[in-house]
Order: structure tokens, then C-alpha cells, then sequence
């Protein structure tokens, strides 16, 4: 970008950095500004673009499939779109799911087919947030790649499994971005001051280690957001007329409003769930607490996670220790009664005995068991000796008859005495484990159990 003035032919940052005027100035972000031309530009992303991966083979050979990059913005999806059609020599063509629609497709379409057939150029179509479109919409690129019309590359921050369509995602490779690393990030803001031609350089900045830190740990992988905390960074150091390099106390105000990266309803908030849990059932209560102040400070409902954690306590605490589910409960109602931040301390006090305390998933079994066995034997009749006998004509057809209280017994239970319908007699559906209080009652039931009888048909 141009702007002609006393100072002759000159960039708009140039002149930014010449009058020391930062309010009159509109340059593209820096983000943009910055964006990677090529394959050795881009930072992260090595499980695909890493020597040997397979993404950087295929544009080795100067081929690639059709894509799907699937990943949280700011990753580099846009960008390794881009690289790989310029590598490739074919035309970049982007077309937004949001801003775009069928018509506009239609005429790319035909422009993909007329440079493919008399100029022998090829057309990556990139598509910004596929996901955003329905199924029968996306069935329309079907036959054009399959003709070879386009490569088409799309774009999308939900799970491609469910948000595209299965036809499209049988002609194409779905490549998972992940969010940068801090070193990533740090190293690209390092480069973007330095940069003279595109980046802040002109400007003649530079920043402390601490605060480049912190503005990259702020950023969350996401380096469009990064480069934008920079650029204000910078801008504001330079308008209070900073000599020095940009230091933390710069940064004051400018990140508090930085919130982590969570979507409600995206993969973020399945893969925290997720990483809560596991930590949980693995007995590792630093992550586990961990994982549940990250749900926490990305504003995730506390009463959703007391509700998984009620869930927890029996699926996969269960008998192993049976003060569990009462204190998951009585967590949920502190929680409900005091709210935050106080609350903090009942959900964590109970996030820290579940994942700690010994663990079994024999519930679950047990009452799946109990359910495939009805589904496949039906209503099988109730033994008559456990059967109801509030009446006369109740007892003389025979309801109670034979039965006997385990009470009456000092062991507490009636050895070789059956409960389940007759066919059953010898089904185990409830296998405890070895850990915490449940292995006393693997011992009783072993016992009760062999004096039972052979195993039902």
C-alpha cells in the first residue's frame, strides 16, 4: 500500500515509523501482513509439514489431495491452503461458506474448468468453514473433483466426522492442525518485529523476553491473535513514547480480556471434558484439577461438570469406595447454594476425592448385563417365593410360598438360596474388583455365590 506526500513515495508504516503517528495510519493487520508465502515461513504444524511427513512429501512431488484441514482458528489453515497452491503453480481461489453462495460457486466452477482444459491450469478451490454448509451443498463439489476440475481444500474448526459429509470426506484427507506451540508463537512475533518489510521493524521496537512471553502464552495458539496483541503492544509503547523495548508493565490491561480457547459446543469443550475425566479415572488428581479450572476460567458451567462428576462417582468409582456419590451429591448442592467464587471449594474438594480414591466400573456391566439378558430372554417368570403376598387369595395361589428371611440366619444369608428366575440361576452380572472397599465384597460374594449352583442357560 501507497500514499504519496511531502516525504515522496513512501509505505504507510514507513511513514508511521518517519512521523512517529500512529492515529492517521491504516495499514492491514499485521496478521495479514505476515502471513507465510512459503513452506519454510510456516511455523508448527511438523506432524504434517515436518521433513518426512506426509503433507511435505506429497508437495515435494508437487501433488496433493484434496483437503480437509480441520483445526481451531489461527492455526494456519488459510496459510497452508495458500502455500500449497503456490508451490504447485495452480490458482488460489477462495470462496467463504458464510459470505459466498451456490451462484458465485457455480461461476468459479466454470472459470476452474475453462483454465483446466485451455490453459492447462490448475484450481485449488479452498472453502472457508465447509462445516457451514449443508449436505446437499457440499455433494456439489463432488463431481468436479472427482473430474479433476479443482483441488479442493476445505477449512474447518468443527469435528469433519459430523459436519461433513461423509461422500466428500471419501475423496479427501483430513489433516488435524493443532494450536501452536509458545515457542511457535514466540519465534513468529520475534520475526514480525524484526521484519522491515512487512512486519514492525521499521518501526524500530523491540521487546522484552518476559513480555513476548506473555504475549504468546495470552495468544492460546492462535497466532492471528498473537500478532494482533502484538501489533496494539507495540502501537501503544510507541504512542507513550516507550525508548526502550516494550516491557511487561506495557502490556497492562491489554491481556485481561484475552480468554482461553473454548467452544460450548465445539471440539474444545469435548476434549477438556474429556482430559477431566480420564485424569479422574486415572487417579492423577493434579490434572484432573487442572483440566477442571481450565473448563472453569473458559467459562464452562460449573453445574455441567458437578453433573459429569455425580455421573463419575458411580461409573467409575462405584463400590470401591460408596462416600463417593454422596459427597459428588452434596458437592452439587453446595455449589447450588453458595455459587462462585466460593463454590470453587466444594467442586474441587470433590474433584480432588474422586480422582484420588480407588476405582471400579463393575455398575455400568452390571445394570448393560442385567438389560441385554431382559432384551433377549424377555419377562421371565418371577421365582413364587419372592412373589407379593398382601392377601389370602395372594398366598393360596401360592405367592410367598417357601420363602425365608435372610435375617433369620446369623450369617446374614441364606446359604445355596436363589433370587434370580430359574433359568438365570448362576448369571453373574455384578463382578467386583479387587480395589478399596469392594474387595470385602468380592470376598462375601464368592462365597455366597459358589453355594449357589452352576451358571444359568
Amino acid at each position: 500500500m501507497k500514499r504519496t506526500g511531502k516525504s515522496g513515495d513512501e509505505t504507510l508504516l514507513e511513514q508511521a515509523a518517519r512521523t512517529g503517528s500512529l492515529d492517521t495510519v491504516a495499514p492491514p493487520p499485521l496478521a495479514e501482513r505476515m502471513r507465510p508465502r512459503s513452506l519454510g515461513e510456516i511455523v508448527g504444524q511438523d506432524h504434517l509439514l515436518g521433513p518426512g511427513r506426509w503433507l511435505g512429501r506429497a508437495l515435494a512431488a508437487d501433488a496433493f489431495p484434496s483437503l480437509i484441514l480441520w483445526g481451531p482458528p489461527g492455526v494456519g489453515k488459510t496459510t497452508i491452503a495458500r502455500v500449497l497452491a503456490e508451490a504447485t503453480k495452480r490458482r488460489f481461489v477462495p470462496f467463504s461458506a458464510v459470505l459466498s453462495g451456490v451462484p458465485e460457486l457455480r461461476t468459479l466452477l466454470a472459470e476452474a474448468e475453462e483454465n483446466r482444459r485451455f490453459r492447462a491450469l490448475g484450481t485449488v478451490l479452498f472453502v472457508d468453514e465447509i462445516h457451514r454448509f449443508n449436505r446437499a451443498q457440499q455433494d456439489a463439489f463432488l463431481p468436479h473433483v472427482e473430474r479433476g476440475t479443482i483441488t479442493l481444500i476445505g477449512a474447518t474448526t468443527e469435528n469433519p466426522a459430523f459436519s461433513v459429509n461423509a461422500a466428500v470426506l471419501s475423496r479427501a484427507t483430513v489433516a488435524r492442525l493443532e494450536p501452536l506451540l509458545q515457542s511457535d508463537l514466540e519465534q513468529l512475533l520475534s520475526r514480525a518485529l524484526a521484519d522491515s518489510e512487512r512486519g514492525l521493524g521499521k518501526l524500530g521496537m523491540s521487546m522484552a523476553p518476559t513480555a513476548l512471553a506473555a504475549v504468546a502464552r495470552a495468544a492460546d495458539g492462535d497466532a492471528r491473535r498473537a500478532l494482533g496483541l502484538l501489533e496494539l503492544a507495540v502501537l501503544r509503547a510507541k504512542e507513550r513514547g516507550a525508548a526502550g523495548p516494550v516491557e511487561l508493565e506495557h502490556l497492562e490491561g491489554l491481556l485481561d480480556a484475552v480468554s482461553l480457547r473454548h467452544d460450548k459446543e465445539g471440539d474444545q469443550h469435548y476434549d477438556l471434558l474429556s482430559a477431566f475425566i480420564k485424569s479422574m479415572r486415572g487417579t492423577d488428581p493434579d490434572a484432573a484439577v487442572y483440566y477442571l479450572m481450565r473448563m472453569i476460567e473458559a467459562g464452562e458451567d460449573p453445574l455441567a461438570i458437578l453433573r459429569r462428576m455425580i455421573i463419575f462417582a458411580s461409573e467409575d468409582v462405584g463400590n470401591a469406595d460408596p462416600r463417593a456419590l454422596p459427597l459428588a451429591v452434596a458437592a452439587d448442592e453446595a455449589f447450588r447454594r453458595t455459587g462462585l467464587p466460593e463454590g470453587l471449594y466444594a467442586l474441587t474438594h470433590a474433584c480432588l476425592f474422586l480422582a484420588s480414591c480407588p476405582k471400579s466400573g463393575a455398575v455400568g456391566p452390571a445394570f448393560r448385563g442385567a438389560q441385554r439378558l431382559i432384551r433377549e430372554r424377555g419377562a421371565l417368570s418371577i421365582p413364587q417365593k419372592l412373589r407379593n403376598a398382601p392377601t389370602e387369595l395372594a398366598r393360596s395361589l401360592g405367592h410367598g410360598a417357601g420363602y425365608r428371611s435372610p435375617h433369620d440366619d446369623p450369617r446374614g444369608y441364606l446359604p445355596g438360596e436363589t433370587y434370580l428366575p430359574d433359568e438365570l440361576v448362576g448369571t453373574e452380572l455384578y463382578l467386583p474388583t479387587d480395589h478399596g472397599l469392594e474387595h470385602a465384597i468380592k470376598e462375601k460374594l464368592a462365597l455366597v455365590r459358589a453355594q449357589r449352583g452352576g451358571p444359568g442357560k
